[in-house]
């Protein structure tokens, strides 16, 4: 019988964090849509364009923090609150202490 414990704890590659501008977006359209507004309502509001309001919720835009400011104003939002949205969606994504310390001890007993 062959003992897989090593292999079932053996470092994979690191998965790659999120990028803020995906974060920020996906918080940005979440709010959007929780007021009800469309993407015209709040780009006219913020002073952007639609399509360029669409581009940011969707992570394929880094907009300036004027642009940021404006938005998250136009969603009676403030830039606390965007940064708080984003920090909570790391911390769902990140391994529960327990797992941590399980990884860090299977690295020791590897060692």
């Amino acid at each position: 019988m062959t003992d897989t414990t090593a292999q079932d704890t053996a470092p994979g590659p690191k998965p790659r964090d999120p990028l803020w501008r995906h974060l920020l977006g996906g918080s940005l359209r979440d709010r959007r849509k929780a007021l009800g507004d469309t993407l015209d309502d709040v780009a006219h509001r913020a002073g952007v364009s639609p399509q360029y309001l669409s581009e940011i919720e969707r992570g394929l835009k880094e907009p300036s923090s004027e642009v940021v400011a404006a938005v998250s104003a136009a969603l009676g939002a403030s830039l606390l609150d965007l940064t708080l949205d984003v920090a909570r969606s790391l911390s769902a994504d990140a391994p529960a202490p327990a797992q941590l310390c399980a990884t860090r001890s299977s690295y020791a007993l590897a060692a």
